[in-house]
């Protein structure tokens, strides 16, 4: 085991480091280093080798407190990569030292990068910290989302004690176009509250950036509904972003509400139809 210190208790210190590159009409995964238990599979092509997938695996299966990950990816100009995970992430209760997660992307000029992970299951007295940072040039595109399960809900557990720390950062030429930052406290009333969670358990949020974003895009995705009856659902346009916020109660529900606005969010953006990943319906 590889040991880190964080607040004098031993965990996982594990790095991955991933740098994409384009070769004449391919897309290939140049170069891979890794420290601790984070790996990749071989690069996959199921459209093609103009989009490299990409399977981030953590052999472990879940993150306890005092592990540290650092997850970093460099998608040269012209290049397209795709990077999603085999199951669900699991944040496991903590005996009091913080676990964190730290990803960092850069994406060249003509370049896109998909981050879809499957969902993010926060155990309760879970103590976790999620950052991450995009950094786009001029001419990049991004789409990513994040579903978030607070607590296991199928088994009766609610995030009633622990705390959630969220930090996003993304950045198109040096300069910011969205920033957030958040702090959940179990069994705190933000939870309950209309102006928070209002008592939902999954919260998700897919960000979209690049070509191709305007009004009638916009519009089409406003017609994809949920499937989860009471489920609250929202999309803006901003300078430069779209945003798709979920609440509700079924993990499932809110990763099927945004694969529907991914299959539409891809082919605008990119000129490329959606591939759905094979590893999705296993």
């Amino acid at each position: 085991m590889l040991a880190c210190n964080n607040g004098g208790k031993a965990g996982w210190l594990a790095r991955l480091n991933l740098e994409f590159e384009r070769r004449a009409t391919a897309t290939i995964l140049a170069r891979r280093s890794h420290l601790g238990p984070l790996r990749v599979q071989k690069p996959l092509y199921p459209e093609g080798a103009e989009v490299c997938h990409t399977l981030l695996l953590h052999p472990p299966a879940g993150i306890a407190g005092g592990d540290e990950l650092e997850i970093t990816a460099t998608v040269a100009d012209g290049a397209h990569a795709l990077l999603t995970t085999p199951g669900a992430g699991k944040w496991y209760r903590s005996a009091g030292a913080w676990a964190s997660q730290r990803l960092d992307f850069a994406v060249g000029t003509g370049a896109v990068l998909e981050w879809l992970p499957q969902e993010t299951i926060v155990f309760d007295g879970a103590l976790a910290n999620m950052q991450t940072r995009v950094a786009l040039a001029e001419q990049a595109g991004f789409i990513g989302w994040e579903v978030l399960c607070l607590g296991r809900r199928a088994s009766g557990e609610s995030l009633a004690s622990g705390a959630l720390r969220l930090s996003t950062r993304i950045e198109r030429a040096g300069r910011p176009i969205w920033l957030e930052r958040g702090m959940l406290e179990g069994g705190s009333t933000l939870l309950q509250s209309p102006a928070g969670l209002a008592g939902y358990s999954v919260s998700a949020t897919l960000l979209a950036t690049g070509e191709g974003l305007d009004p009638a895009l916009l519009a089409a995705c406003r017609q994809q509904l949920p499937a989860e009856a009471g489920a609250r659902h929202g999309l803006t346009l901003l300078p430069d972003m779209l945003v798709a916020r979920y609440l509700g109660h079924s993990s499932e529900a809110a990763r099927a509400w945004m694969t529907a606005l991914w299959l539409l969010l891809r082919p605008a953006m990119t000129g490329r139809a959606a591939t759905v990943p094979r590893i999705w319906n296993t």
